[in-house]
C-alpha cells in the first residue's frame, strides 16, 4: 500500500492538524509515514501545503513527484487547483466549497468550483455547514479530514482513534466534538 496525500489550504485553517492526525495513525498502523510542509506567509493567509507519503515499504523521498498524489485535501478550493500538477490521472480532490478571499480579483466561486469539477474526480463539501452542526466552527478542518477519509487508505476507525489521542490533552468534550465532526464529513461523503 502507498499513498500519496497533498493537504493543502492557508494559515489558520488546520491543515498542519489534519497531516499530523494521519499521521499518528499510519504510525499506529506500523506504516511507514514521511511528511513535508511548506509555510506561505508567516500569518494567517498566507498558503501551506503539506506532501504526505504513506506505505508499507520504506519511503525514501517526502515530496510526492508530479502526477502522482492520490489525493489532493483542500481546505479551500482555490488551493486545489494550485496543487492540480500533483495529482495522478486517477486521484480525487476533496474540497471545501468555502472560499478564503484573500487576494484581489478573487475568482467567482461559481466558475471556480466548476473548474475543479472539470479538473478531476472530486468531492465538494460544504464543511463550513458540517462544523456548524458539531457546535464549533474550528472542527471545520476535522470535518474535511472526515470527508476524505475513504480516500486516504487508512480505516476510519483508526483515524478516530488518532484524532482521540491528537485531541486527549484537551479534554473529553473537545474529543467527542471533534469526532462528530470527523463523522459528519464522513457520512457526507458516503452519501
Amino acid at each position: 500500500m502507498q499513498k500519496n496525500i497533498i493537504i493543502a489550504g492557508v494559515g489558520g485553517q488546520g491543515i498542519l492538524t489534519i497531516a499530523s492526525i494521519i499521521d499518528l495513525a499510519a504510525m499506529n498502523l506500523g506504516l511507514h509515514v514521511k511528511q513535508a510542509e511548506v509555510h506561505g506567509m508567516s500569518q494567517r493567509g498566507g498558503a501551506v501545503e503539506s506532501h504526505l507519503r504513506i506505505s508499507t515499504e520504506e519511503i525514501y523521498s517526502d515530496l510526492i513527484p508530479l502526477g502522482k498524489a492520490d489525493l489532493i485535501l483542500s481546505i479551500e478550493p482555490m488551493e486545489s487547483l494550485r496543487y492540480l500538477p500533483f495529482l495522478s490521472p486517477e486521484g480525487v480532490i476533496v474540497t471545501s466549497t468555502e472560499l478564503y478571499e484573500n487576494i484581489r480579483n478573487y475568482p467567482d466561486k461559481t466558475e471556480l468550483l466548476n473548474e475543479i469539477r472539470e479538473s478531476a474526480s472530486c468531492l465538494l463539501i460544504e464543511a463550513e455547514k458540517l462544523a456548524a452542526e458539531t457546535g464549533n466552527a474550528k472542527t471545520y478542518n476535522v470535518a474535511m479530514l472526515g470527508a476524505a477519509a475513504p480516500h486516504i487508505g487508512i480505516e476510519a476507525t483508526e483515524l478516530e482513534k488518532a484524532i482521540a489521542t491528537y485531541f486527549a490533552g484537551k479534554g473529553e468534550k473537545i474529543i467527542e466534538t471533534n469526532l462528530n465532526a470527523f463523522r459528519l464529513g464522513l457520512d457526507n461523503a458516503q452519501k
